[in-house]
């Protein structure tokens, strides 16, 4: 199989953390997201929407992290990908919920804007209401988060590893580009330190720490 990411790529490390833990055998395609590589015609011609990660299995192709995520779970029997239905549905419905609400408020809305030249706005004004807007929305989804979905669990489904803690775990951390700071919200800062105790995250995000979180370490930033 083969797997097309780029190391600070929020959506590629929740597949390459899965990959790690469970020793699945991938062909890494580097796409240099920094030099416009997915904006190219040939890497266009494999993914469309221009993105990462995309999987490769024969002639099969996924293009999106969450599919892929539990594709290979699937595939490799994975435990992080419950067979109890109802266990499985509360996964994806943690995903889902990742997805919908907290990455497009923290990710998209607060600090992609502040990072990425492409997602900030060219008016200071609608800049500064769109931070304003979008923090007050990722503080409560972070309240959720805390308080509804981690809990007293140890996991955010359970006290068993999912995917959904690869995927949530790495949006989260998204937010040490732009030094912000959970304390408020204990239950994740716990849970997120739980994440980051795991054996193979330092391998996994060596890249992103290097390429997207150092470069940014003196910068001023908007928190919440």
């Amino acid at each position: 199989m083969k797997l097309y990411y780029h190391p600070v790529s929020t959506v590629s490390r929740p597949v390459l953390l899965l990959a790690a833990d469970e020793g699945i055998a991938l062909e890494h395609e580097l796409v240099d997201l920094f030099t416009g590589a997915h904006l190219k015609p040939d890497f266009t011609a494999v993914n469309p929407s221009q993105q990462v990660p995309v999987l490769e299995d024969g002639e099969f192709r996924l293009t999106e992290s969450s599919a892929i995520l539990k594709y290979l779970a699937e595939k490799t029997g994975s435990a992080a990908y419950p067979r109890d239905l109802q266990k499985r549905a509360r996964v994806n419905e943690v995903m889902d919920w990742f997805n919908t609400g907290l990455y497009r408020d923290l990710g998209y809305g607060l600090v992609y804007p502040q990072v990425l030249p492409n997602h900030k706005r060219e008016d200071p004004a609608v800049q500064k209401a769109n931070l304003a807007w979008s923090r007050d929305r990722a503080r409560r989804w972070l309240g959720i988060l805390d308080q509804e979905i981690i809990g007293d669990r140890k996991y955010l489904c359970g006290n068993e590893l999912s995917i959904a803690d690869d995927q949530g775990i790495c949006m989260l951390t998204l937010g040490e580009v732009a030094h912000l700071d959970y304390a408020p919200w204990p239950k994740v800062s716990r849970w997120i330190a739980t994440m980051k105790a795991r054996p193979n995250w330092g391998k996994v995000n060596e890249g992103f720490y290097t390429y997207f979180v150092a470069p940014y370490k003196d910068a001023a930033f908007e928190g919440l």
